[in-house]
């Protein structure tokens, strides 16, 4: 669902195209990290690191990883 018109999404896409590959770059990875604390915020306290990770993987990636022993 959108509550946006095509005209906004087409001026936002149009200045965020405009900027460099490397500012392009920097904002999502800026995003992601936002959206790394905000994962993590939600996570109850206490958990041991590689819990932690098991669960931020499968919260940002969708799928379950047993890597982190």
């Amino acid at each position: 669902m959108t509550d946006t018109t095509q005209e906004i999404e087409g001026m936002v896409r149009e200045k965020i195209m405009a900027r460099s590959g490397e500012m392009r770059f920097i904002m999502g990875a800026e995003m992601f990290e936002s959206a790394m604390e905000m994962a993590k915020a939600s996570l109850p306290p206490g958990l041991p690191v590689a819990e932690q990770r098991r669960r931020l993987f499968k919260h940002i990636y969708g799928k379950e990883l047993d890597v982190w022993d």
